[in-house]
């Protein structure tokens, strides 16, 4: 009955499309013979008007030379396109088609050209939506009955909807009564339905429930009359889970890469992947990696070196049954999906598989999570190296993983993996760099006879990278010491190798005894100087700021000059705190500038702080207001005995970001002095004759500090010191021993004539002076006075004698 109803309809249809034909019969030389009723509407002309006359005689104009010559035989063509006279003078355009009949005659069928285009173009739609997957289309007839569809098994979740069934054959029977009452409305309304869901089941899959977005029209004959519904389906799970991968995409090229930390880049993979893609996701980087090196390359099965480094959980907590962070996967067996793996393909996890591969059951627990019901394996996977894993499983959402979910994962996952090796290699550089500045930086601790002094050097932990901050403690002749904090501008390594250039040019002048104004010239015209050179890159600027100090135990005085550096601030014994008020100077490279040395006392116990900006630059105030805060707190800290390592890292916990935003170099120290009865001075004038007293005087001296046994060493180095001022120098001349750590001797004279050792020939009379001097001391030296003229100095070790005068 379902059968006859279709065909019946179908015959219907094509018989309302024929009526629609006009039909002409033809003799053998082109004259009408016939003429139907629907030829007769076309052209208002009637049969007893047309037969008999030529057919060639019913064309408009221009279109005469369309059938040629008149007669089937005289070529006549198969088919076009015609202007035909209308009865009203106007001409009617048409698409013909000519069939021969027999003996001799033919026949030629008409309609408007505008309803065969028409037909030509429903046909055509039919035929492209019936070809197509994307978007399901259902014919029913007037008892919706399927009559054509492009719905198959192989598409729409496998639903087998066939001509000749309906839609209870693909869904539930509460479902079909609905969708079969809105068609039937449909049908009889002539209203359209549109985006209607409906639930269905699929039939390979029987647990598997799917949704159907479906929109239904009426279709109509020429009479307007129902001949049956379209209905267009389209499979919303698919369109909602491409906008799903849209979104992941988007959401992992937004949060993937924003970090220059392995750890921190591994993090954000795995919370972009929950919940979105998985329930559960761990990443393991390999353990070089995580050193900033290159992962070894490995293939086949044994110990991978991975170490858990990220997981997230759409709980909120990872399980405490699975392998935790900084945990060590197993050893993998050897199998052909491992290989795929380290070529760099996802793998997916049958969790059934697993536990026959594994078999243990305490190792079966750490890697499979309870109610894991599949998962997918993915390497890290760039520049040919498999930099970690990436573990995802699904625990609660129901729909199993599939070979598109782990090509979505490794889209996902290849782009976290440039993320994780850029990482990588930033930790590579930044290690190099840190411990490249770190190699070029002194002792973190200096004990001095002039000081206690502690410097602490913090990078900063931002993608800038590390700076050029450095410190110094350098030990100078006399017992005294000079202290150095200074800032490279830049960073990265080309600063740091600036800080190791400057470094090293600022003891080299410090050895030479200059004030602090004279040395601080002399380094502006060094950066000058390496401004000038080709650097790395273009933008690679030179400069810098500096603070340069040297301390006096003896007289207690500090001098400071200052190259466009943060004053130093200094804690006195008493408690009182304050900022010292030097002229600040230019940085370090511009030139044309003077520099100014500013001098203050300093009391045994004090505590001098000296700081790069960084330290001020991690709060959240002003510079004004970091350094008042920065007083307070040394102000609190500088107890008497308290470490000074301790007071300076309690300093950057209270001034420190997390990580901090720049370079931080810190440097205390506490100030001591020498006794009064450790020194001992006299004044003489310019008489040979004194030179017997000053080595009187000195081993009087010797004798009272019990140094008995340096008395003949430092007589000499007197004897000649003196001689040397009483002969070239003029008087007065002074002469200073200290005794503290060393033993050193001091000759003032007037004079700024530079000393210098030379080779005496056998037959010279003089010049073997401070010869002596060089061959009885460890180290001599001279330095200059602006108002004393120079100090020769020499310093011996207090030992009992040296072993080449045992």
């Amino acid at each position: 009955m379902r059968g006859s109803t279709a065909g019946a309809g179908e015959t219907e249809d094509a018989l309302d499309a024929l009526a629609g034909i006009a039909t002409v019969v033809l003799d053998g030389e082109g004259t009408v013979v016939r003429w139907s009723r629907m030829a007769a509407e076309l052209l208002d002309r009637g049969a007893e008007e047309v037969c008999g006359r030529p057919v060639r005689s019913l064309l408009a104009g221009a279109s005469d030379h369309t059938f040629g010559t008149v007669g089937w035989q005289a070529g006549i063509p198969a088919g076009g396109r015609a202007l035909l006279r209308h009865r009203s003078g106007g001409s009617v355009d048409v698409a013909y088609r000519t069939l021969p009949s027999d003996p001799s005659g033919s026949f030629l069928l008409f309609a408007p050209a505008r309803q065969v285009t028409d037909w030509e173009q429903g046909a055509s739609v039919l035929r492209s939506l019936l070809g197509q997957d994307e978007v399901g289309i259902i014919v029913h007839d007037v008892d919706l009955t399927v009559a054509r569809t492009n719905v198959s098994p192989d598409t729409f979740g496998g639903l087998a909807l066939l001509p000749g069934g309906r839609l209870t054959d693909v869904l539930a029977p509460q479902h079909a009564e609905a969708i079969e009452t809105a068609l039937g409305r449909v049908l009889a309304t002539g209203e359209p339905l549109t985006g209607k869901d409906l639930p269905v089941r699929s039939p390979r899959e029987p647990g598997r429930q799917g949704t159907l977005s479906l929109s239904a029209f009426r279709m109509e004959d020429c009479h307007g009359a129902a001949t049956g519904v379209v209905v267009l389906v389209t499979d919303t799970i698919r369109r909602r889970q491409a906008h799903r991968e849209l979104d992941l995409l988007h959401e992992a090229a937004t949060r993937i890469g924003g970090s220059l930390d392995v750890t921190h880049a591994a993090q954000d993979l795995a919370d972009v992947l929950v919940p979105a893609f998985g329930d559960l996701a761990s990443v393991d980087l390999a353990e070089a990696v995580l050193e900033g090196d290159e992962p070894p390359k490995i293939l086949g099965g044994g110990d991978l070196h991975l170490r858990r480094v990220a997981v997230a959980a759409a709980t909120g907590s990872w399980p405490a049954a699975l392998l935790q962070l900084g945990g060590a996967p197993f050893s993998v067996p050897d199998t052909a999906d491992l290989r795929s793996w380290q070529h760099g393909r996802a793998v997916l996890i049958d969790p059934a598989e697993v536990r026959a591969m594994i078999g243990d059951p305490a190792v079966i627990q750490l890697l499979v999570p309870e109610h894991g019901h599949s998962g997918v394996w993915a390497p890290l996977f760039a520049r040919g190296l498999v930099l970690g894993s990436v573990s995802v499983w699904r625990t609660e959402q129901p729909e199993p993983l599939c070979p598109g979910d782990a090509d979505l994962l490794m889209e996902i996952v290849s782009r976290a993996a440039l993320s994780v090796d850029n990482a990588r290699r930033y930790t590579r550089e930044h290690r190099a760099v840190l411990g490249l500045q770190q190699s070029l930086l002194p002792a973190a601790t200096a004990d001095t006879p002039a000081v206690e002094a502690a410097g602490i050097y913090q990078p900063a932990g931002d993608a800038a990278g590390i700076s050029g901050d450095w410190y110094d403690v350098i030990p100078l002749p006399s017992l005294r010491v000079a202290l150095v904090v200074g800032d490279v501008v830049g960073h990265g390594l080309h600063a740091t190798a600036t800080m190791g250039r400057l470094r090293t040019a600022v003891r080299t002048l410090a050895d030479l005894e200059l004030d602090p104004t004279e040395l601080l010239t002399h380094l502006d015209d060094l950066v000058q100087q390496l401004a000038g050179e080709p650097g790395p890159e273009p933008g690679d600027a030179v400069g810098a700021t500096c603070l340069y100090a040297v301390y006096d135990p003896v007289s207690r005085h500090c001098a400071l000059a200052s190259a466009g550096h943060p004053p130093p601030v200094a804690v006195r014994p008493d408690g009182t705190v304050e900022v010292i008020d030097i002229f600040p100077g230019p940085p370090l490279g511009v030139g044309g500038m003077p520099f100014e040395t500013t001098v203050i006392d300093l009391d045994p116990g004090s505590v001098l702080a000296l700081y790069t900006d960084g330290l001020l630059e991690s709060g959240d105030g002003d510079i004004d207001s970091e350094l008042l805060r920065l007083t307070d707190r040394l102000a609190a800290l500088s107890e008497p005995g308290r470490a000074l390592d301790d007071i300076g890292r309690t300093i950057l916990v209270d001034f420190g970001d997390a990580p901090p935003r720049d370079d931080i170099a810190l440097l205390l120290a506490r100030t001591r002095a020498v006794p009064a009865q450790s020194l001992a001075s006299w004044e003489f004038p310019a008489d040979p004759a004194v030179v017997a007293e000053a080595r009187e005087a000195t081993a009087r001296q010797l004798a009272a500090w019990g140094l008995e046994e340096l008395a003949f060493t430092t007589e000499l180095i007197v004897s000649e010191l003196v001689t040397n001022a009483v002969r070239y120098a003029g008087g007065p001349v002074g002469l200073r021993l200290i005794c503290e750590e060393v033993l050193v001797c001091e000759v003032v004279d007037p004079s700024n004539t530079q000393p210098r050792l030379r080779r005496a020939r056998w037959s010279d009379e003089g010049g073997r002076g401070l010869f002596l001097v060089a061959q009885l001391s460890t180290r001599w030296g001279s330095r200059y006075s602006q108002h004393s003229g120079k100090t020769i100095w020499a310093e011996q070790p207090l030992t009992r004698a040296f072993d080449h005068l045992a």
